[in-house]
């Protein structure tokens, strides 16, 4: 189901809602419970904040700042096991789209452009919700913290291998880390 919402003066945000469940999460497949959220289909970019028209993912914020523009948005960074829901889904997919490995057509990583694309080029590897880019294209920061000041990178970038692309694949990076290779999206309460 897509919501749009519009931020500033008349540029849409797509909001998917993605049905809570049980994710097994991690390797370990442990159950944890995931509520209801929307979702911003893609990674926010400048055009949907009225930014001017780049339609690249918006890149160089740290975790801190991601976050309080993800609130400022009526909203919040995700948390690392929510993110694996949206993108694993109660079936487990290996990849965001199911489970055939990464292709050129699936998902912006390394062999491919070698830089951000624009959100969305990548439809085939769309999960079965609609969410785009949930592997490749940039990292999303989450709002899972780690040992020594860090939070949860997930979804791979450009210059990821294929195996970084999966679902429960995860990553970290200093919360003062601001890279053209991190991005975020944003979650909200229904």
């Amino acid at each position: 189901m897509s919501l749009n919402s519009t931020a500033g003066s008349g540029t849409t945000i797509c909001w998917i809602r993605i049905v809570g469940g049980v994710c097994r999460f991690g390797d370990r497949k442990r159950p944890i419970t995931v509520r209801t959220l929307e979702w911003t289909r893609t990674v926010l970019t400048p055009a949907q904040l009225d930014c001017g028209k780049d339609q690249r993912p918006i890149t160089g914020l740290t975790q801190p700042e991601a976050a309080a523009l993800a609130k400022a948005l009526g909203g919040r960074l995700p948390r690392s096991v929510e993110w694996e829901w949206a993108a694993a889904g109660n079936t487990g997919r290996t990849y965001p789209w199911g489970d055939d490995p990464p292709c050129a057509h699936r998902a912006n990583l390394r062999g491919g452009p070698g830089h951000a694309t624009p959100v969305g080029a990548y439809p085939e590897g769309a999960t079965p919700d609609g969410l785009l880019d949930m592997a490749g294209n940039v990292w999303e920061w989450t709002s899972s913290s780690t040992l020594g000041d860090g939070y949860v990178l997930r979804g791979a970038s450009h210059g990821s291998p294929g195996l970084y692309a999966k679902s429960t694949f995860l990553n970290a990076a200093p919360a003062e880390l601001a890279s053209d290779g991190i991005g975020f999206r944003v979650v909200r309460q229904p």
